[in-house]
């Protein structure tokens, strides 16, 4: 299956892998010795992590200190932006498919033929990360493209002030951080960096439960922008995994309301909900996955795995469930956040 041309999408032209980051040498060096004066502890899978306004962050990658310092100092929102927000290893690549797939439902009208990108290219080429555009070349979208539609792992405090002082919207999933945990376990096995150590799910554990991971700790992140929902729910709309994967229908009916692109009657009788809920299930877009690369040393099908909820009960022990809990109801207390 050929991956459809998306110049439909106002998109600019996809550049060579060896070219997709040309910018990131001259990020990395920017901020070097800015990060230099950063507290740094040891975290996931051995690497160096930097903390910065209250998260700690990888270096020298396109998901890292320099570059979310870079966002913050050059990205520009657009008030018809919409931003997608999460945790790594929280839904991200689900969410990607739903919003894309809402957004651009009219482009793409027969979405059971192979011409729709979610058929035949990966959630994450077709809806760009903050931190990896601002190392390209050139940005993704054209300026006259609208709305502009992004994901980032960043904390909420860490979001250019040219978003916060926008009205543009935000999504945010989060997840059973003892999933999450799982899936970060189980992820990192399947790198294929020599530069990362392995580790035993107890040194995941560890390290997790400390908040050395990437964008972590898990649960302030999730406490930021669950607190900026509650204050402007017209702005942020705050979701959890478990709650898509309960009721999808639903749940994408409520997403494309948000978004300012709510289904018709005609289109609701005519299942463009069900259509949907079926292009972005973890079995189509799995199949999709199997071959080809997000980048080098990422392949597509390193971010399908199993896709269920509660899988964590079947790899953590009942002690580090009890801990993890302890955790979540001590950093959650008086919000109702339920997972």
């Amino acid at each position: 299956m050929s991956i459809p041309d998306v110049s439909s999408l106002s998109l600019t032209s996809k550049p060579k892998p060896e070219e997709e980051y040309p910018n990131l040498a001259a990020i990395l060096d920017r901020y070097k010795e800015k990060i230099a004066a950063f507290p740094k502890e040891k975290g996931w899978m051995g690497l160096d992590l930097y903390m910065y306004q209250g998260f700690w962050y990888t270096s020298q990658d396109v998901f890292s200190i320099e570059t979310t310092l870079a966002v913050q100092e050059t990205f520009q929102a657009h008030s018809t932006d919409i931003y997608l927000a999460t945790q790594p290893k929280s839904g991200t690549t689900w969410l990607k498919a739903l919003a894309f797939a809402v957004v651009n439902r009219k482009r793409y009208n027969n979405i059971t033929l192979s011409t729709h990108p979610l058929l035949s290219t990966n959630p994450h080429k077709c809806v760009p990360f903050l931190e990896t555009d601002v190392a390209k070349k050139t940005p993704t979208y054209l300026p006259e493209n609208q709305p502009r539609l992004y994901a980032t792992h960043m904390p909420y405090i860490a979001l250019p002030q040219s978003i916060h002082d926008s009205c543009c919207r935000i999504v945010y999933m989060c997840r059973n951080p003892k999933d999450v945990l799982v899936s970060w376990f189980h992820f990192g096995k399947k790198l294929s960096h020599t530069l990362l150590t392995q580790m035993t799910l107890d040194e995941m554990f560890e390290v997790y439960t400390k908040g050395l991971m990437p964008y972590g700790p898990h649960w302030d992140h999730v406490k930021e922008y669950y607190k900026a929902s509650t204050e402007d729910p017209t702005r942020v709309l705050f979701v959890t995994y478990e709650d898509m994967k309960k009721d999808t229908a639903n749940k994408v009916k409520q997403l494309a309301e948000f978004l300012g692109y709510p289904f018709t009657e005609e289109e609701e009788a005519n299942g463009a909900v069900e259509d949907i809920v079926r292009l972005c299930s973890f079995e189509t877009l799995k199949e999709v996955n199997k071959t080809g690369n997000f980048r080098q040393g990422v392949a597509n099908d390193t971010f399908f795995r199993e896709g269920k909820v509660g899988g964590w009960s079947n790899e953590l022990t009942d002690e580090m469930s009890q801990n993890m809990d302890d955790i979540t109801t001590e950093k959650f207390q008086g919000l109702d956040i339920s997972i």
